[in-house]
Formats: C-alpha cells, structure tokens, sequence
C-alpha cells in the first residue's frame, strides 16, 4: 500500500472517530484536497478507492479532469471567476465557493446552455478575514434567496475557511456558527434552498469541524504532504 493511500486511510480512520463522537448519523464525506500535486498521485488514490477531489484553480481542475477517470467526483473549492464558469460547469459535481449574486447568474447563465443543474455551496466569511474571500453571516439569507430564483442552480448548504490557527479549538466557535446559520437559514424553508451540506475543516482542524457538523471535509497536506507551489 502506498503512502499516499496510508495517509488518506489514516485521515479517514480519524475522521470516522470525531464522527462517532459527535454522535451524528448524517452523512460525512473527505474529501482529498490534490492541488499542485499531480495526477499520478490522484490516480493512486482513485485506485485504492477514493471518488472526492477538491482543486482550487480551474486550469489545474480542467488538466486532471482530462487525465483521469471520469467518475472521479471533482469538487471545485477556491474562489471561481466569472469568466471560468463555462470550463468547469459540466465537470464538477459541487462548487464550494459561490459568494456573489453576479457569480451565481454567470453559473445558472452556463448550466441553462447546458441543460445542467449545478449543486452550489454559499462562501461565508465567518470570521470576518480580511484575506479571504466569502459573504458576511447576515448576509446569507438574502444571498440565498435571490439565487434560489435562478434556473439551473440549487443551493445545497454554506462552506465556510476557518482562519490558520495553531490550536484548532480556537475554530470550533467558527463551525458551530456556521451550523447555527444553516440552521437558521433552513427554518425559512426557501424553495431550492437545502442546507444539507457543510463544507468545513481542513487538515489542521478537521476533527472539531465534523463535530460541529462538518459534512464535507477538505484535507490536502495530511493526506498528500506539503504543496509545491512552484509548477
């Protein structure tokens, strides 16, 4: 068994024990986070079972997509320019990162050419980051229902990047707001809005988001090692 393969089982097994503590009996998927790395390494994993991907840029997407299986179920999880919707929207099975109307019309825009209906995740900014990209919480509801309205789309649940912290405690309030907002936002009872999905945590604090909720989790480092930001 490979290394790559014994990191991704040894991510999971850990996975499954946040889960188990939790006491949750929804669903909760890992997802592999394989940006810079290539599709060799993707490959390996695919082979040992593994279906979820995650890629940040679309080019990088677009390149593997055309290497590897195709049922290999692509995430796209950083931040999508407009101009890039129509080169992924038939090859992806989620985009994470949707956090303006404008985004949102470009993508039901691509879908309806497509005849295609796109599962979609709303970015929040929980923490109010400077850096980083996502809606403000109050924000949401608005956000939601305005997009709800578009052909093509349906808004599947929130996804939300937590700040780099050293001690992953210090996200926990993070996730259990995000959970609190899909909550919220599932009491209006939208048409087209599910909240379903929660896409938080990462390789530093995966384990406090499943049991804050966390029903996608997105692990590249502990599963294939440090980036090469360099290609």
């Amino acid at each position: 068994m490979s290394t790559l393969t014994d990191n991704y089982n040894a991510v999971s097994f850990r996975c499954e024990k946040a889960y188990v503590r939790s006491g949750r009996t929804d669903d909760m998927t890992l997802i592999a986070v394989s940006k810079t790395h290539p599709a060799a390494d993707i490959a390996t994993l695919y082979e040992s079972g593994v279906r979820d991907f995650g890629e940040n840029k679309v080019q990088e997407l677009v390149d593997k997509y055309e290497q590897l299986p195709k049922d290999i179920r692509w995430h796209l999880i950083g931040h999508l320019q407009r101009n890039k919707v129509k080169y992924i929207i038939d090859k992806v099975c989620l985009i994470h990162s949707v956090d303006s109307l404008r985004l949102a019309e470009e993508i039901s825009r691509e879908a309806v050419k497509k005849d295609l209906t796109v599962d979609i995740l709303l970015e929040v900014n929980v923490a109010g980051e400077e850096s980083k990209f996502g809606i403000r919480p109050e924000e949401a509801q608005e956000l939601a229902e305005r997009i709800a309205a578009l052909p093509g789309i349906r808004i599947r649940g929130l996804m939300t990047i937590a700040p780099f912290v050293e001690d992953a405690e210090d996200n926990r309030k993070y996730f259990a707001k995000l959970k609190q907002l899909s909550v919220d936002i599932m009491r209006k009872n939208t048409h087209n809005v599910s909240m379903d999905i929660l896409s938080m945590g990462m390789t530093g604090d995966f384990e406090v988001a499943i049991e804050e909720g966390a029903t996608l989790v997105r692990v590249g480092t502990a599963i294939f090692g440090a980036r090469d930001y360099s290609i």
